[in-house]
C-alpha cells in the first residue's frame, strides 16, 4: 500500500467513523481514501470548504465520543492550531495526521521534518500537550493510528502521526497487527454528548470563566501529561550495544541512518540508533542512560535543526552533540552520513592526542 492510504486504513481500523479534511499534498490520498471508505464502513466523510473548518468539525464530532480524524499537510497544519487548542481546552480525545513538506510558507511539495517544534510543543496558544508518534515505514502508518487513538481516549487529549512526505508516498508491503476496533462495542465516555435520556446533563466547552478554574483544570492536565511521559514513551534502538556514537533520528532521516550505520560499520565505525517513535513525550530517560557509555551523539533530520534541541536538553552536557541538517526538503544519503560520523570520530582523536 501506499503510506497515506494505509494510514487512512489504519484509522478506520482502529475505530474512526468520522473524516473531515482538505486537499493538499502530500497527503492528499488520505481524505481521497476515507471519501469512500467511510461510507463502507457506515462512519461520515466530509470535505470541508477550509482546514480551519475541518479541525472544529473535529471538534464537534470528538464531543459526542465519536474517533474521529482529520489530516493535512504543513501550511494546513498551521492553519488548524486554533481548533487544536481548543479541542484540548475542551479535553477532546480526537487524531490528526500531519504528512509534512517543505517550508516555510507554501514551500514545495516534497517531504521535509520542518513540522517538528510546531508538533511537540502543542502547536497553537496555551498550556497543553500534543501526543505525537513518528512512523518510519508505511507498516507503521497502518499501525500506530490504534495506539494514538488508546491514548487519546485514556487521557483526553489530541493525538497525531507527524509523517513526512515520503512516507506518505512510498509504497511498501503492509501487515495490520494493531488490533481491530469495532466503535459500536466501545463503551459511551462519561463525558461526551449524545440523546441518551435518564442522566444528568452534559456540557463540553473550552473555556470556564469561574476564578481560579482554568489553573485548576491545567494542572489536573499536567498531571495527566506526567502520566503519559511515564508511561507511554515509545522508541527503537539498533546496534546499540556496543556503540561510541549514537545516532539519533526518526522518519526517512532513520531509514537513511540505519543505512549510513551499515556503511559506518562495515568500515570500522561502532555506530548504533535511536529512533525516538514518540516524538512527545520524548525518549529523554533513555538518552540519559545511554550518555553514561556513549559520549558521542548524531542527529539526523530532514530540517535546519529541531529535535537536536530535545537531544541537547535531554543530555545537558553528559555528552557531545552533533547536527547533520538538510532543510528545504532535502534527504541526506548514506555516504554523506559516514562523513559525518567519520569526521566526529577524527575530531575526537585530535583532541585526544592534543589533550596528552
Amino acid at each position: 500500500m501506499k503510506g497515506n492510504e494505509a494510514l487512512a486504513e489504519g484509522a478506520v481500523r482502529a475505530g474512526c467513523r468520522f473524516f473531515a479534511g482538505y486537499p493538499i499534498t502530500p497527503q492528499n490520498e488520505v481524505p481521497e481514501y476515507m471519501s469512500w471508505r467511510m461510507a463502507q464502513v457506515g462512519g461520515a466523510f466530509v470535505q470541508a470548504e477550509s482546514e480551519v473548518s475541518a479541525i472544529n468539525m473535529i471538534y464537534g464530532a470528538a464531543a459526542t465520543g465519536v474517533r474521529c480524524m482529520t489530516s493535512s499537510s504543513s501550511p494546513g497544519m498551521s492553519l488548524k492550531q486554533e481548533g487544536m487548542s481548543y479541542c484540548a481546552g475542551a479535553d477532546l480525545p480526537i487524531f490528526v495526521a500531519n504528512v509534512m513538506r517543505g517550508g516555510p510558507g507554501l514551500g514545495n511539495i516534497a517531504g521535509a521534518q520542518g513540522d517538528y517544534w510546531q508538533a511537540t510543543r502543542g502547536g497553537g496558544h496555551g498550556d497543553y500537550r500534543t501526543f505525537v508518534m513518528a512512523p518510519n515505514s508505511v507498516s507503521e502508518m497502518a499501525n500506530l493510528p490504534a495506539k494514538c487513538y488508546e491514548v487519546a481516549y485514556k487521557y483526553r487529549l489530541p493525538s497525531m502521526i507527524l509523517a513526512d512526505g515520503i512516507i506518505g508516498q512510498m509504497m511498501e508491503p503492509v501487515e495490520f497487527t494493531a488490533p481491530e476496533v469495532d466503535p459500536r462495542n466501545l463503551p459511551e465516555p462519561s463525558w461526551a454528548l449524545g440523546i441518551n435520556s435518564g442522566r444528568a446533563k452534559r456540557i463540553v466547552k473550552s473555556y470556564d470563566l469561574r476564578e481560579g478554574y482554568l489553573e485548576k483544570m491545567v494542572l489536573e492536565r499536567i498531571a495527566r501529561y506526567k502520566q503519559i511521559e511515564q508511561n507511554e514513551v515509545v522508541y527503537e534502538e539498533k546496534m546499540m550495544e556496543d556503540a561510541e556514537i549514537a545516532m539519533v533520528a526518526y522518519g526517512t532521516s532513520a531509514r537513511v541512518a540505519v543505512a549510513g550505520m551499515r556503511l559506518a560499520r562495515e568500515r570500522g565505525l561502532k555506530v548504533g540508533l535511536l529512533r525516538p517513535i514518540t516524538l512527545w513525550p520524548f525518549p529523554k530517560a533513555r538518552l540519559v542512560e545511554l550518555s553514561k557509555r556513549v559520549k558521542k551523539f548524531l542527529v539526523v533530520e530532514m530540517s535546519m535543526g529541531q529535535m537536536v534541541e530535545d537531544v541537547s536538553l535531554s543530555l545537558n552536557g553528559r555528552a557531545e552533540v552533533h547536527l547533520l541538517a538538510k532543510p528545504g526538503a532535502a534527504v541526506t544519503t548514506a555516504d554523506e552520513l559516514y562523513k559525518t560520523l567519520e569526521n566526529i570520530v577524527k575530531k575526537g582523536a585530535k583532541e585526544y592526542a592534543a589533550a596528552k
